[in-house]
C-alpha cells in the first residue's frame, strides 16, 4: 500500500507529500479560480481539496497523513472530499493554541503547537513561519501628514506643546484596523485647548482604531488644529526618503507589519524507534490582528 504524508497545509490548501517530505500535489482555493470572500466557502476548500486529491490518486497513494491548519467549515468540507476519494487518512495534524492572552489593546500574545512532526520538519516550518508573519502580513497604517501651519518637520507651532517632528511620531505609533485597499485619505480637525489622541481622526467605516487613547498632541491655546493624513494598506516597513515632500506634505516611516515579533522553538522526543518534533510557535501582534488571526494569514500567504 503506497503512504503519503502532507507536510503543510491551511484551511482550503490540501498539500501532499511523501514520506521524505517531497511534495507531490497540492491546490487552494486561489489556483481554483475563487476570488475575494469566496476563498473561504467550504465549497471552494472542497473544489480545492478534490484538485490535489487527482494527483494522489493517480500516483497509486492510498494512505496519506493530512496536516490542516485551523478550524471551521472548509477545514470540514476539505477533509469530507478527501475521505470521499478513498484515501485513508491515518492522523489528522492541525495548530493547537495552547496559550492566548491580551496585555493591553496593542499587545495581544499567543502560543501553538504542532506535532507530531519528522525530525527535521520543524524547522523548516517554523522559519517559513516566522518570515511570513513578518514579512508577508498587510497592515494598514499613517504614511503621511499634510498641514498649513507646518513649516517644517523640525519647526514648533504656537499653541502646541510638542514639536512638529513629535507629532509625527505619535501618528506613526496609531494602530489601524482595515480591510482598505490602496490609500485613502482622513483627516483631523479639532480646536484646543485639549489633549488630541487617536480617536478625533476622522475615519471612513472600513477603518477602525484600536486603542482610541493612543496620544497625538497637546494644544495648550485656542487654536485650530487640522491636518490631512494619508492612509495605506500595505505589507512590511518603508522608511520616508529625506526629499520626499510633495505641497507641505510630509512623509511618515511606515510600518505596515501587524506582528512585533514571532518566535519558534522545538522539542526532540522518541516514539518507539522513530524521532519526532513538537514545534512551538509564539507570537505577538500589535491588535489590529489576533495571533490567530496572523497565523491563519501567514499561511495562506506561504501557500499562495
Amino acid at each position: 500500500m503506497g503512504r503519503g504524508q502532507l507536510v503543510r497545509q491551511r484551511v482550503l490548501v490540501p498539500l501532499f507529500g511523501d514520506v521524505r517530505g517531497r511534495v507531490i500535489s497540492w491546490s487552494s482555493a486561489g489556483a481554483c479560480g475563487f476570488k475575494g470572500t469566496r476563498r473561504g466557502t467550504p465549497f471552494a476548500a472542497q473544489t480545492a481539496a478534490g484538485n490535489a486529491i487527482r494527483t494522489v490518486v493517480d500516483q497509486g497513494m492510498q494512505q496519506a497523513e493530512v496536516m490542516i491548519k485551523g478550524p471551521g467549515l472548509g477545514r470540514d468540507a476539505a477533509l469530507r472530499a478527501i475521505r470521499r476519494s478513498g484515501i485513508l487518512l491515518s492522523f489528522i495534524r492541525d495548530w493547537k493554541c495552547v496559550e492566548s492572552r491580551a496585555d493591553s489593546k496593542r499587545l495581544y500574545y499567543g502560543r501553538f503547537i504542532l506535532a507530531p512532526l519528522m525530525k527535521g520538519q520543524a524547522d523548516t516550518i517554523g522559519i517559513a513561519m516566522r518570515r511570513a508573519l513578518l514579512g508577508e502580513i498587510e497592515g494598514t497604517c499613517i504614511t503621511r501628514a499634510k498641514s498649513e501651519k507646518i513649516p517644517h518637520e523640525y519647526s514648533t507651532i504656537i499653541g502646541i506643546q510638542e514639536s512638529v517632528h513629535e507629532i509625527l511620531m505619535n501618528l506613526k505609533e496609531i494602530v489601524l484596523r482595515s480591510n482598505l485597499y490602496g490609500t485613502r485619505n482622513v483627516s483631523i480637525c479639532i480646536k484646543g485647548p485639549g489633549h488630541v489622541t487617536a480617536q478625533d481622526i476622522i475615519l471612513p467605516p472600513s477603518v477602525e482604531i484600536v486603542d482610541n487613547t493612543q496620544h497625538i498632541a497637546n494644544l495648550t491655546e485656542p487654536i485650530n488644529l487640522c491636518i490631512e493624513l494619508q492612509i495605506e494598506r500595505n505589507r512590511g516597513y518603508r522608511i520616508k526618503t529625506p526629499n520626499n515632500f510633495q505641497d507641505g506634505s510630509y512623509p511618515i516611516d511606515a510600518v505596515f507589519m501587524p506582528v512585533r515579533n514571532a518566535n519558534h522553538s522545538i522539542h526532540s522526543y522518541v516514539n518507539g524507534n522513530e524521532k519526532q518534533e513538537i514545534l512551538f510557535l509564539e507570537i505577538w501582534t500589535n491588535g489590529s490582528l489576533t495571533p490567530k488571526e496572523a497565523l491563519h494569514d501567514a499561511s495562506r500567504n506561504l501557500i499562495d
